[in-house]
């Protein structure tokens, strides 16, 4: 069962669906059992539904398996309002948390097993996000940007970042991006941010992603095992671009990140019923 919805995040009005898990019988339904959620969070100027549908098939895999599923649309991207190039990370993570708010009110959710799953600047906006936000237990990094400013002037290329006037803007495919968006991508450093974050953390990527450096995935896991607190695993999809483009790059990244949950998932049970 899927609902579009609508998240409020100041003034921008967040196009957003809701996945519930599709593998419960109807009595565990009326019940409203608690539900693991996984917010996943599109990449620079993408959308809920992403390339090739990767966002809709990750959703529906993943609520096949009993997770509740929340993708959405950051202001100014696919059905949301808004103008993603005024702001920058800043905004971002503030409406990652307003998705966070929201969900925080489902009464099926279980408030200990809250995921991100974040793609590409997605996943940079999930860890700073996590990093201050003791809502989110769990990260999930599919192709993570390490370096915001860097990395998004390089997707745009250097040529058209140094037309950008100060105060002033640039077209990129229809976008219009201030000199303000960009002021906030390199204020923002996930590497040093991440060890506020002391929940689990699973990190992949495709070997031949030549959008972003499939280098930063060994890196964000030396950075974030250098906490005191909390896993972290990488795995490796071999031959997959940026965006698992192919039916089996997008099939082994999700059995990859949905065998690791369920792990992580199995663990926490184990320890908490040793506890007991």
């Amino acid at each position: 069962m899927e609902h579009a919805i609508t998240i409020q995040s100041d003034d921008v009005e967040l196009a957003a669906t809701l996945h519930y898990p599709t593998n419960q019988s109807g009595a565990a339904q009326v019940d409203c059992q608690r539900w693991p959620l996984i917010i996943i969070c599109h990449g620079f100027i993408g959308s809920r539904i992403g390339v090739d549908r990767l966002f809709v098939k990750a959703a529906r895999e993943f609520s096949s398996q009993g997770y509740l599923v929340l993708r959405f649309d950051y202001g100014g991207c696919g059905e949301s309002t808004g103008d993603y190039g005024a702001g920058g990370l800043d905004v971002l993570i503030e409406q990652t948390r307003s998705v966070i708010d929201y969900a925080s009110t489902i009464d099926c959710v279980d408030l200990s097993r809250v995921i991100l799953v974040g793609h590409s600047l997605g996943g940079a906006a999930a860890v700073l996000t996590a990093a201050r936000d003791n809502r989110v237990k769990t990260l999930v990094l599919w192709s993570a940007v390490a370096h915001p400013h860097n990395d998004i002037v390089r997707i745009v290329s250097k040529s058209e970042y140094e037309k950008l006037p100060i105060g002033g803007a640039i077209d990129h495919h229809g976008y219009v991006l201030t000199s303000k968006f960009f002021d906030s991508l390199s204020q923002h450093q996930p590497f040093e941010q991440l060890r506020k974050f002391n929940g689990d953390v699973f990190v992949i990527h495709g070997t031949a992603d030549d959008t972003i450096p499939v280098d930063y995935a060994p890196l964000y896991q030396k950075m974030f095992w250098m906490r005191s607190e909390g896993q972290c695993e990488l795995e490796l999809v071999y031959q997959a671009d940026h965006t698992y483009s192919t039916t089996g790059s997008a099939k082994e990244l999700f059995e990859k990140t949905g065998n690791w949950l369920a792990f992580i998932q199995k663990q926490k049970k184990d320890w908490n019923d040793w506890t007991i």
